[in-house]
């Protein structure tokens, strides 16, 4: 029995340098885990509570990061769209399609966070005509369809062309979802304490730890991100080959 010729697809896959799969999870994955628990136990034991609301403002350490990386995970997704568009390179597609399932998992996180501690400090879960909350809401409902659009449609060109006009027009949120604070008058979220035009105004402890944990999300968010990049390379240099007929 000898191996079969590699078909169109297959020598597409093996022609992007990308022959050997390489593990899921790694030394990067296991720093970037490590990362996130060191700071977990530096905001739970080691940061001051805030005077007026207390342990609850210790979301604020995992709330504020996941946002910081949902924003940087469609950033990429946006950014290898355009690539994509360009190019024609199956690889930014797959880098955009990886992106974007880590972009809705901090989203998620930021979703799920956010009403938790609302309901401590504004008495409510949740407030529609904040429009914080609506934009990000929102932000959620576009890269979910990004990835429902992929599943949907099986002509790689098409799914790439189609995925990253919506990804570009998602990312588009972000700004707004930012600058809701000083576009609205009508809003529950405060104005920003660390991303702001001048100094940040936390106190030392707390920004000491909020920029740690800004460092140690985006670690999980790029380790995260290639971990499932690895994924689709293995996934699609077995369609390629299954197409192929396999060996003979």
């Amino acid at each position: 029995m000898t191996s079969a010729p590699a078909s169109a697809s297959a020598r597409t896959v093996l022609s992007s340098g990308l022959t050997a799969p390489k593990p899921i999870f790694d030394w990067f994955f296991a720093l970037a885990g490590l990362s996130v628990l060191a700071v977990a136990v530096r905001a739970i034991y080691f940061t001051p509570m805030e005077a007026l609301q207390g342990a609850a403002q210790k979301i604020y350490y995992i709330h504020v990061p996941s946002a910081l990386g949902a924003y940087i995970a469609v950033g990429i997704t946006a950014l290898t769209s355009v690539v994509y568009l360009w190019l024609h390179d199956e690889r930014a597609d797959r880098l955009a399609e990886a992106s974007a399932e880590v972009a809705l998992v901090f989203i998620t996180v930021v979703l799920t966070t956010g009403p938790i501690w609302a309901h401590k400090i504004w008495g409510a879960w949740w407030v529609w005509w904040d429009m914080r909350l609506t934009f990000t809401l929102f932000l959620w409902f576009i890269v979910a369809a990004y990835l429902v659009l992929r599943d949907g449609i099986e002509d790689p060109a098409m799914r790439g062309r189609y995925g990253a006009v919506l990804a570009i027009l998602g990312a588009l949120l972000i700004p707004f979802i930012h600058l809701s604070v000083y576009l609205f008058s009508a809003r529950l979220h405060p104005m920003p304490v660390v991303l702001k035009p001048d100094k940040p105004s936390l106190p030392p402890e707390m920004l000491t730890t909020f920029l740690l944990a800004f460092v140690a999300f985006t670690l999980l968010c790029f380790a995260l991100i290639r971990a499932r990049y690895r994924i689709a390379v293995q996934r699609d240099l077995v369609t390629a080959f299954e197409g192929d007929g396999g060996s003979r």
